[in-house]
């Protein structure tokens, strides 16, 4: 065991035996130094390990504090959608909250956006700046269908961390998940097939079934544990589905992630049924604690899992830079992939493979991890002294996104409708199922806890609920 870690074990046992309680400020780096004989760059990497692992927090210009930790809200219920495969609605709403992505008015709890303005993510501004500058005219041609080679090699190295040991001729880069995921289907599916998702589900997933003209079946899924596996068993037994496509890790939007008995268990299924998955890993590296949970694709020895993932969700939204690692279906996802796009933006792909190689990211990902976990608790406390009594809150151990169960008679189209008027927007339950399910249902971004307009709008959002209750209740004339 290294120095640090030995400090920060101690400290750890210190908290653990109640010694330091949560809030508490701990001691300096200068005096934690003299206690135990260290250099202060040790006392400072001890201190680093805890913020990793989620046990303390740094408070600029005031010290090392442990974590105050919110408790746990009630969990929203097991989803119980439809039985039968359908035919994916919802477009039209879907196209209204496209439109916010250039709004600069409005609160826009509806969008599943990063902090972009991270101070960690200024590397990337410059690299990219430099290689601007510096680049040579074959900046400006194509680049490989599948991506560039440097990128595909440090992609290959973060993926060590999900417990993935790929060469990097095995990923394809795309121009961000979403065409990852429409790839993926087009490879494994024909227009009338089945495809199994979690309810509720991500509505990009949702769309890219649309599009692609098959039907999805919804499963039950639990706010912890996930997609339930006995549904899956009898849905297999009873349908010809030709493929899955599941979000297991740190979920958008209910924030469960697998346990990894489930994730094997799963990939039993697959394997004797015969059936692919494709996994949307693209909230993984955003777990809060480390190491980050583990993929489906790092138990998978038969080439049947199609890991999709993309640099959108943990670094910034605008560089759409994606990619698929797609197991015994490369080929044909090749093709797909070059019909779809023909190949992905240089410049895109040279800046991120940079901003890895030179150790941006993992610093990146420390700050963000726990940037967003603070997020979280923040907002889940103003959420339970705002909103109405009854209301059921998702609590994700990664990410930034937040699944609200409602009380019954909170329509969450209305409360969207009425909450832009106040310069703030929500994404309505209804956009993550195929069959608008989940009426009384939001989901929420919680980035950027630090700025009050975010308690301002979840104020707001209380508000509203109430009123429309209120007006729900009223006796009919």
């Amino acid at each position: 065991m290294k120095l640090y870690e030995q400090v920060a074990t101690t400290l750890k046992d210190r908290i653990d035996l109640g010694y330091y309680h949560e809030g508490d400020k701990l001691p300096s780096v200068r005096g934690l130094s003299q206690e135990h004989g260290v250099s202060i760059s040790t006392v400072q990497e001890a201190y680093g390990l805890l913020i990793d692992d989620g046990v303390i927090e740094s408070r600029p210009k005031s010290g090392y504090y442990v974590l105050l930790r919110q408790a746990p809200p009630e969990l929203p219920a097991t989803s119980s959608p439809a039985s039968q495969p359908l035919v994916v609605a919802q477009w039209q709403k879907l196209q209204h909250m496209i439109n916010e992505y250039g709004s600069q008015e409005t609160t826009k709890l509806s969008l599943a956006l990063p902090d972009t303005h991270a101070a960690t993510l200024k590397p990337l501004t410059r690299l990219m700046a430099e290689l601007s500058r510096s680049a040579n005219r074959n900046v400006l041609d194509y680049e490989h269908a599948a991506g560039s080679d440097l990128l595909r090699h440090q992609i290959a190295r973060v993926m060590v961390d999900s417990g993935c040991r790929i060469h990097p001729d095995e990923i394809i880069i795309t121009s961000g998940c979403q065409e990852a995921l429409s790839c993926s289907l087009r490879a494994v599916t024909e227009p009338g097939d089945i495809v199994v998702v979690d309810s509720p589900s991500f509505f990009g997933s949702v769309q890219a079934i649309k599009i692609n003209g098959v039907k999805a079946l919804e499963i039950p899924t639990h706010p912890e544990t996930g997609i339930s596996l006995e549904a899956l068993e009898m849905a297999f037994e009873q349908w010809p589905i030709k493929a899955c496509l599941l979000t297991p890790t740190n979920n958008n939007p209910l924030g469960y992630s697998m346990p990894d008995q489930n994730k094997i268990r799963l990939l039993e299924l697959l394997n004797r049924y015969d059936v692919p998955l494709i996994e949307d890993d693209v909230y993984g590296d955003l777990s809060y604690t480390l190491p980050r949970p583990r993929t489906i694709k790092s138990f998978d020895t038969q080439g049947r899992v199609i890991l999709c993932s993309s640099f959108s969700k943990s670094i910034a939204p605008g560089i759409r830079v994606g990619w698929i690692s797609p197991g015994r279906y490369r080929e044909h996802i090749m093709m797909v992939k070059y019909l779809s796009s023909l190949s992905t933006p240089k410049l895109t792909q040279m800046a991120v493979a940079e901003f890895i190689a030179q150790g941006y990211y993992e610093k990146h990902l420390r700050r963000v991890r726990r940037d967003y976990q603070r997020d979280r608790d923040a907002v889940i406390g103003w959420l339970k002294r705002e909103m109405p009594e009854g209301t059921r809150i998702s609590y994700p151990q990664g990410g930034y996104l937040l699944w609200v169960e409602l009380p019954e008679q909170v329509d969450s189209n209305e409360l969207n409708t009425r909450a832009k008027a106040r310069g703030i927007s929500i994404a309505p339950g209804t956009l993550f199922s195929a069959s608008g399910k989940y009426r009384n249902f939001m989901r929420i971004c919680c980035v950027n806890s630090s700025n009050p307009a975010l308690e301002k709008a979840i104020v707001t959002l209380g508000q509203l609920s109430r009123e429309l209750m209120a007006q729900t209740l009223l006796p009919h004339e």
